[in-house]
């Protein structure tokens, strides 16, 4: 082997042994390289794990909340259909109560709604022709202690029941109808408080 061969092979041999070197070095780096961004990339995972987990909290809350309005505005409406279909039927049951009845609340309607003054009483052509024989007797007994005049009408309304009062020009609406929208509010809590509490 000549110089030059020797001298050629040294340099391979310190180049091959350098490389080996590098690489070594290089695979080292790399391996760190890989531990820290898989500690990283874990680390990473955990933080979106637990942010997916608070978001889905979030979510089951949110929908929890929702469906629990959901639930009392349900119940509500539910209550308040009951509510009206109540007064509905008290309203209609007044219809098909025999007239004895039927003309016993009048004359306690009649009653409340009176003023200290002389009046005409009109009923429905329905009600004026059921009319107890006794009736205008009985109104003269309700108007009696207020020293005033109280007459049934000849002339009828279109009514539903119930009656209208006449004062000169001014009239108060007692027919069913009115009374009950009049009232509904206070029918409502009334009723709310038999059935719900």
């Amino acid at each position: 082997m000549t110089g030059l061969d020797k001298i050629l092979k040294q340099i391979v041999n310190e180049a091959e042994n350098k490389s080996k070197k590098i690489i070594s070095e290089a695979e080292k780096e790399a391996q760190k390289i890989k531990q820290t961004a898989q500690k990283e990339a874990a680390k990473q995972c955990d933080i979106i794990e637990l942010k997916n987990k608070n978001d889905v909290k979030d979510t089951i809350e949110r929908a929890k909340s929702a469906a629990e309005l959901q639930k009392r505005r349900t119940v509500l409406d539910a209550k308040q259909q009951i509510i009206t279909e109540t007064i509905d039927k008290a309203y209609k049951l007044l219809f098909k109560l025999p007239d004895d009845q039927y003309f016993r609340i009048v004359l306690q309607i009649i009653k409340k709604y009176i003023l200290k003054e002389d009046g005409e009483i009109i009923f429905s052509s329905k009600d004026l022709k059921r009319l107890p024989s006794d009736f205008q007797e009985k109104i003269n007994e309700l108007v009696k202690d207020k020293k005033v005049s109280l007459k049934i009408s000849k002339q009828s309304r279109k009514i539903d029941g119930g009656f209208i009062l006449v004062y000169g020009d001014i009239e108060q609406n007692c027919s069913f109808n009115a009374l009950f929208d009049s009232a509904r509010e206070r029918l409502q809590d009334k009723v709310h408080g038999l059935l719900f509490s």
